[in-house]
């Protein structure tokens, strides 16, 4: 079922109509001389009561769907008084952008890691017809389709990635951000829902795990950085080779040469303040 717009009148106009029904009516309960009076009087004043209820507001962004007897009749989304069947029945939906955050949902990820998760969700209703009658009730059925499928891109990635270029819910936000968000608007179009944005907002190892996590990140940062580090003393030790051969300050043979070597990458790579020895001896001594 898809929306189609209702045509009313101006509110404004029925409501000066209902005045002048009322007004006539009054002057014939006024001015009683005959029965005729007295059943225009009763009349007018009935007929008036009918049409009061037609009058009805629409704000703005925000869309009333009419039904007369169970059936769809239309929407109306011009904001003002408006008029309309009296006998039709009006339901009003909000058509502002809403959000909301999803609880916090114990997954397993793509390596089967205990995870938690939450996100949020931006979306508004685009269709009313869709939104009242396909499904029970529009705003529950977001809520329970976000959180599921969140729940299900949870195990299409990992935490975090170990490879190079794998994608995990950590380090690609942006990607794992459309993915959800795609992954949503396909389960809300049925409800004529759209979603504008969603976003994880909550991303953790579960409790149990967190700590043993922890230090595997711990162990892969140290590891990053001394291997950084190494590569670093390298290039030093290479520069102060070809500088040593450029201005033949020495003449080291290869021997020397792995001495001095593993000395330069001591003193580059120890965690610690290294204590030099001093020779005062000879080049060999």
């Amino acid at each position: 079922m898809k929306e189609q717009i209702a045509r009313v009148q101006s509110g404004y106009l029925m409501l000066l109509a209902n005045v002048a029904v009322f007004g006539a009516s009054a002057y014939f309960f006024l001015n009683v001389l005959t029965w005729v009076e007295v059943a225009w009087g009763m009349g007018l004043l009935l007929a008036g009561c009918v049409m009061l209820p037609g009058s009805f507001t629409v704000q703005p962004n925000e869309a009333v769907v009419l039904q007369l007897f169970g059936r769809y009749v239309g929407t109306v989304k011009d904001a003002g008084l408006r008029w309309a069947n009296p006998f039709y029945s009006k339901k009003k939906i909000s058509l502002r952008v809403r959000n909301f955050e999803t609880h916090h949902l114990k997954v397993n990820d793509h390596d089967g890691n205990p995870i938690e998760i939450a996100a949020v969700v931006v979306w508004r209703v685009v269709d009313s017809a869709e939104a009242t009658f396909q499904v029970d009730d529009y705003s529950h059925y977001v809520t329970v389709q976000a959180e599921a499928a969140l729940r299900n891109l949870a195990t299409v990635y990992p935490y975090d990635a170990h490879e190079g270029q794998e994608i995990s819910l950590r380090g690609a936000t942006e990607v794992v951000a459309e993915r959800l968000k795609a992954e949503i608007q396909s389960r809300l179009t049925v409800a004529g829902v759209e979603v504008t944005e969603a976003r994880i907002s909550h991303l953790a190892y579960a409790p149990e795990i967190a700590a043993a996590m922890l230090q595997r990140q711990q162990a892969g940062a140290i590891i990053a950085a001394r291997a950084k580090i190494v590569e670093g003393a390298v290039g030093m030790v290479e520069m102060a080779l070809d500088h040593l051969n450029e201005r033949a300050v020495v003449n080291l043979d290869e021997e020397r040469k792995a001495a001095m070597v593993s000395n330069l990458l001591v003193v580059l790579c120890s965690e610690r303040n290294v204590h030099p020895v001093v020779n005062t001896g000879t080049l060999h001594h």
